[in-house]
């Protein structure tokens, strides 16, 4: 076990370093950088552009330097715990993340207990009730769910929250607590605007999770084992819960790699419709805006979780399916 841990984390060391070489190749392929896209801003606009003060910023920023170097000092900052300086904010990077970061986790974290809530007894119900009408109609939904685009439901359900329950989701809270401390107020406000971008994020996803979990249950339920519990009188809730539903849920542990950097990143598309104080947004627009080292930290967090996550998934299914070996071995 101590060596599979060691090999383990040895792996991930190297799979963060060579994200971190890519991550800030490509932020570094467009041409110029973000001064250069600022003063084409400013220009556009018909302002006078003050060459010295723009040496000055490049050289402030270490913009002047080469690439390696940038590298380095952006590798060696993320390694101390500094994320950098955005340049778009004039802010450290750890301070522009600030409460996006807690919103984006909150919403997705509510999202992601919204599919699973719904998918679960729903998938079971169906593989369970196979042709029934409760499976076809169940069955229709999931397929509607799945080819409503997240975007138009966000609009409809923008206009119904706004004519039926007087809420304008113009953001994840009320206006007066934009950028205010947390209090008893702004927590409910947050919870009365969470419940519209859970149910557009969460649609599509328990859609298909529902057709997942139906498909492998379906399977489990037709092998011999089955057969031979239910032979010997076992009976069909137990039989369901300790055997069959427990090996269909593999494929949803071995998701948990996918799941955590969902659960900051989220759905850009939708948190831009619904302008959504989220980070999805903000890493879109400093991608664009070439502040590379707000988008850099933000990818290098991402690509952390998806590690952990992928090495928790590993542990999980041990643990749920006796099949399973950490060291590779073949269980007899």
């Amino acid at each position: 076990m101590l060596g599979y841990l060691g090999r383990r984390f040895s792996m991930m060391l190297l799979t963060l370093l060579a994200v971190s070489v890519l991550v800030f190749v490509i932020i570094q392929l467009p041409p110029g950088d973000y001064l250069t896209s600022y003063i084409a801003e400013l220009e556009s606009q018909g302002e006078m552009v003050n060459k010295e003060k723009i040496e000055f910023l490049r050289s402030q920023y270490g913009l002047d330097k080469s690439m390696p170097e940038q590298y380095l000092i952006w590798v060696t900052g993320l390694m101390q715990g500094d994320l950098g300086y955005s340049f778009e904010y004039s802010l450290p990077v750890s301070e522009v993340v600030g409460d996006r970061l807690w919103l984006s986790m909150v919403l997705n974290f509510t999202t992601i207990v919204f599919i699973y809530l719904v998918a679960f007894p729903i998938g079971v119900y169906s593989a369970t009730h196979q042709y029934s009408w409760g499976d076809h109609t169940l069955t229709l939904i999931g397929f509607l769910g799945l080819a409503t685009p997240n975007f138009l439901l966000a609009l409809i359900l923008l206009y119904l929250a706004n004519v039926y329950f007087d809420t304008s989701i113009g953001g994840l809270m009320a206006e007066q607590y934009m950028n205010q401390p947390w209090s008893v107020d702004k927590v409910l406000s947050v919870l009365e605007h969470l419940w519209i971008p859970v149910v557009v994020i969460g649609t599509s996803g328990t859609a298909g999770m529902i057709r997942r979990l139906r498909a492998n249950l379906l399977d489990e339920l037709q092998k011999q084992y089955v057969v031979t519990g239910r032979s010997k009188g076992l009976p069909e809730g137990k039989l369901l819960m300790k055997y069959p539903l427990r090996m269909a849920l593999n494929p949803f542990i071995a998701d948990i790699g996918n799941m955590l950097p969902q659960v900051v990143s989220g759905s850009v598309i939708v948190s831009t419709v619904m302008s959504l104080p989220t980070t999805g947004p903000m890493l879109l627009n400093s991608l664009q805006s070439q502040d590379m080292y707000l988008a850099g930290s933000f990818l290098m967090f991402l690509a952390l979780l998806t590690v952990v996550g992928m090495f928790l998934s590993d542990v999980l299914l041990t643990v749920l399916d006796p099949r399973i070996r950490l060291e590779g071995e073949i269980a007899r």
